[in-house]
């Protein structure tokens, strides 16, 4: 169906992400699980404590060694994380500069991915929670400058306030073109967020959307919605969240649910129904 892409910055984007935290030694056969089921997007990151990138790379060669796919119909993202984010199987030599970590994860990646283009590569979070530090310009400046080589076609940046984004986004001179947070209801589905990438031309990717909101899914209205279209209530919340711009996340690990993921292309909801899920933590 006509959206199951979108053109950023002359860069094809897959509109539903595969998600590879937390697959540890079941990483490879996932990732070309995923592949197979008609994921087209893959997001990790160069973070040992959470991903196995290595182990993405492997599931995309075994998938593209195969046939089933090649590197060039494949959305690859992955992440930069700062020390206090990681565990001891760091990427970088934790003694050197900020950019030269920059560069020696970013080096990794690209070995650990088998390719010499990143489609996307994020920022993985600030490091506090209150304003953007030397150190997060320091990476930020890195990134533009591996983007600016060609070598990263895009930059993002996750687990960030609308205040910190804001101030990225004004003084970055590689402007971000993602911003993927874990996704609340209780929190308006990151409504304030949104509504800034919205009005500035970026994409607001949303992690956690069944597993941070399990009352959401169970409740009577999104069940009853999604009796109606005969699908089910996961179904349901992944098509609202691409009703409303997101690019939504799933780290099933069950091929069935997978393609009931990707289903979501193939109906659509009622504005309504968008207006009470977009609400609905407060009913």
């Amino acid at each position: 169906m006509p959206d199951r892409t979108m053109m950023i910055d002359g860069v094809r984007v897959p509109r539903f992400f595969y998600g590879t935290a937390w697959k540890e030694d079941e990483t490879a056969r996932l990732t070309a699980l995923a592949l197979g089921q008609g994921f087209r997007g893959i997001d990790t990151a160069n973070q040992r404590k959470h991903y196995h990138e290595a182990g993405v790379g492997r599931g995309i060669r075994d998938a593209v060694e195969s046939g089933l796919v090649a590197r060039d119909d494949l959305f690859l993202q992955t992440k930069f994380t700062f020390r206090r984010g990681q565990d001891h199987r760091l990427p970088y030599d934790s003694k050197a500069p900020i950019p030269d970590q920059v560069a020696q994860s970013f080096a990794r990646s690209l070995e650990h991915l088998g390719t010499d283009v990143i489609d996307s590569y994020v920022l993985h979070g600030p490091t506090s929670r209150a304003g953007l530090g030397p150190d997060d310009w320091a990476a930020w400046r890195a990134m533009e400058a591996i983007h600016s080589s060609g070598r990263a076609r895009l930059l993002g940046i996750s687990n960030v306030t609308l205040k910190q984004f804001q101030s990225l986004y004004k003084e970055a001179r590689v402007r971000p073109r993602f911003v993927q947070n874990r996704c609340h209801a209780a929190q308006g589905w990151g409504r304030r967020i949104r509504q800034f990438c919205a009005a500035n031309g970026v994409v607001y990717q949303g992690f956690s959307l069944l597993t941070a909101n399990r009352k959401v899914t169970a409740h009577r209205q999104l069940i009853r919605m999604a009796e109606r279209h005969g699908r089910t209530a996961s179904q349901i919340v992944f098509r609202f969240a691409i009703d409303v711009g997101m690019v939504p996340l799933t780290g099933t690990t069950d091929a069935e649910h997978m393609r009931e993921d990707l289903d979501v292309f193939h109906f659509r909801l009622e504005a309504k129904e968008v207006v009470i899920i977009e609400t609905l933590i407060a009913s």
